[in-house]
């Protein structure tokens, strides 16, 4: 092991598509945004097509046009253009881009003509997440003015939301929220938009709320096998990545050594301190230090002291370690090494901020 290495089982990614299949009627996006939430986007894009995944989700243009430069063809939805963005690469490539605003509309339209073909899009409606989508009072009239132009210029492939609170089985919101996508529907029909494909459920609501599928979900932290609900997922969800990194030094150091800075940790006794090759810069978190575990040589260890830019030191006084000697940070837990929830609870974040934050240098290895 040559340094900090995530291992990823592009099995388990289909694996975990192919689950979300069959427990819901609907289609599946993948979402493969960031990188594929750290596992590499296109490698986790063609593991989700080939689980059963029938498209894919990003969040920026340049995702998208990386994903058709691979030669992946698959309908691709890009839910984030950014104002001044030459939108031409996605019409001419078929990526649906989703219109929250006029202006995406108007830059659309604009593609369209000057690639001489017709652009594909999802009206996203806001239905009480506040971030993008049209509020309920500017709805209509972004609907109007879509439907206008709908034919030989515009293809409204879909109408879409977000939920909130969907990873909170039972939170009164989602119930809003769903009767609120219902009625944005009811306008799309009456302004004469019947769109082809309504999403609203994210991987909680895919999991948990059956009434939000419609006729596509967007999976994102769940096909990496991470269970974004508070208790059981009704599926099977294999976690894909386990990420590892080797001792680099051990030594033996005396009763009272301070270690790392700050000297926030104090060893007690006669003990083996192992230093391990990762640290902030790759995604290992700052606030880990004394609180979270990881795995070497048969047992777990709590990080002692500061996780530094490029390191960590473990007090380990029950085995003998050596340089080379592999630690594992996360992983599925079937080897009694932490899972990625279990180091999320412990920093206080998610799993998906600490899959996206991992450090360019970490060198990814597929199986």
């Amino acid at each position: 092991m040559l340094g900090c290495e995530a291992v990823i089982d592009l099995a388990a990614i289909g694996h975990n598509v192919s689950a979300l299949c069959r427990l819901r009627a609907a289609e599946v996006m993948a979402v493969v945004k960031a990188d594929g939430y750290g596992h590499g986007l296109v490698p986790a894009a063609r593991a989700a097509l080939a689980g059963g995944a029938t498209w894919l989700g990003v969040a920026y243009l340049p995702e998208a046009m990386a994903l058709r430069a691979a030669g992946i063809t698959a309908p691709v939805l890009c839910w984030l253009p950014r104002p001044g963005e030459d939108l031409t690469p996605a019409v001419r490539t078929g990526v649906d881009v989703s219109v929250s605003d006029r202006w995406v509309l108007d830059e659309l339209l604009a593609a369209a003509r000057r690639t001489g073909r017709a652009a594909r899009l999802h009206l996203k409606v806001d239905t009480g997440c506040a971030r993008a989508g049209a509020i309920p009072a500017r709805w209509p009239e972004l609907v109007l003015a879509a439907g206008k132009s709908a034919g030989d210029e515009l293809d409204v492939v879909g109408v879409w939301s977000h939920l909130a609170n969907a990873d909170q089985p039972g939170h009164p919101s989602i119930d809003r929220q769903v009767a609120l996508f219902a009625e944005a529907l009811e306008v799309a029909v009456a302004h004469g938009i019947t769109p082809r494909l309504r999403h609203l459920a994210n991987s909680a609501a895919a999991l948990a709320a059956p009434a939000t599928a419609y006729d596509l979900v967007r999976a994102g932290i769940a096909i990496y096998g991470v269970n974004p609900l508070p208790g059981p997922p009704p599926v099977e969800l294999v976690p894909a990545m386990t990420l590892r990194a080797p001792v680099v030094l051990a030594r033996q150091v005396t009763a009272g050594t301070p270690v790392s800075y700050g000297h926030e940790y104090v060893t007690t006794r006669e003990t083996t301190l192992a230093l391990v090759a990762a640290g902030y810069a790759d995604g290992v978190p700052r606030a880990a230090g004394n609180r979270a575990e990881v795995l070497l040589a048969g047992r777990r260890r709590r990080i002692s002291g500061r996780v530094c830019m490029d390191q960590f030191v473990l007090d380990v006084p029950d085995a003998p370690v050596l340089a080379g000697d592999p630690v594992v940070l996360f992983g599925p837990g079937t080897g009694g090494e932490p899972t990625l929830v279990e180091l999320a609870a412990a920093v206080g974040t998610i799993p998906n901020e600490l899959l996206t934050r991992l450090g360019a240098r970490v060198r990814r290895v597929y199986r």
